[in-house]
């Protein structure tokens, strides 16, 4: 319970700089249909690949648009913490300087990009193989990686560094202060979509016994929240990323984020001796 009321207290400073500066919700918008018209150019031209035999060039072509969507997402997502290390810092963000701090680090975006979208595939490639216990270690390894990777936007885009070092120095932040990091994350994205799921759902059952002119709509309506869920989610988070990776550096508290709340967001791993 302790930890759910910390990720609520989170949720809600987090929000509170949302709310301070609106522009920091666009990167997610961008990256949301960068990925629709992405998964369009690459997915349905793979498909019909598929569908007619020919799989070598589907799957090159596969490969192809998995690499771009997570370019655009990493691209958005490093836009959208560079204007909110602004934010964090009592400055006016704007949507153009976010993008121009992503352009910067365009290099260390692509081979970030591909890092991440290689151990995804193979991830995603191995679980299709793998039986029931082999599935559940892939999955530990999934969030595995997803843990110690939770920083590297931050530690990309604030500190410029390259592929391989972006994973070092997240990882290293991640062993030196494991707490609430897990906490943290799941809490601000799970309490936000956990808020849309009832009205979602409840929009889309009502939508689809009604039917008709009047069932679309409200489905259309459940989807508009769904997706407005997860566009305040994903702001939330990254907001939340920066302030942690700033504290866990040493850097102190940023913005509305007090010492108390990122204490609890990030412990010492290591317990004193003598201590319980």
């Amino acid at each position: 319970m302790g930890r759910m009321r910390r990720g609520w207290e989170l949720t809600k400073t987090s929000w509170g700089v949302l709310r301070a500066d609106r522009s920091l919700a666009v990167f997610p918008v961008f990256a949301g249909l960068s990925t629709l018209l992405l998964a369009a150019a690459f997915g349905l031209p793979a498909w019909v690949l598929f569908d007619d035999d020919q799989p070598v060039p589907g799957v090159i072509l596969a490969v192809v648009g998995i690499y771009a969507l997570t370019f655009a997402g990493i691209f958005f997502n490093v836009a959208l913490a560079a204007a909110a290390a602004q934010v964090l810092n009592g400055e006016d963000a704007t949507v153009a300087d976010g993008i121009a701090v992503a352009r910067q680090r365009l290099g260390a975006i692509a081979g970030w990009a591909a890092l991440v979208a290689s151990v995804n595939i193979i991830i995603r490639g191995l679980a299709e193989r793998a039986g029931p216990v082999a599935d559940l270690l892939l999955g530990g390894l999934a969030i595995a990686w997803n843990l110690v990777t939770f920083l590297a936007v931050p530690v990309l885009t604030l500190e410029g560094t390259g592929p391989i070092e972006t994973l070092k120095r997240s990882a290293h932040i991640f062993r030196e202060r494991w707490g609430e990091q897990i906490t943290g994350q799941v809490s601000i994205g799970g309490i936000v979509v956990l808020a849309a799921i009832i009205p979602v759902v409840v929009l889309g059952l009502i939508g689809y016994a009604l039917g008709g002119v009047g069932g679309g709509i409200l489905i259309a309506l459940a989807v508009a929240v769904l997706i407005v869920a997860v566009i305040v989610s994903t702001a939330l988070s990254q907001i939340f990323a920066v302030a942690l990776y700033r504290y866990a550096v040493g850097k102190g508290a940023t913005g509305t984020f007090t010492e108390d709340e990122l204490a609890s967001a990030v412990r010492p791993r290591r317990i004193a001796r003598g201590t319980i």
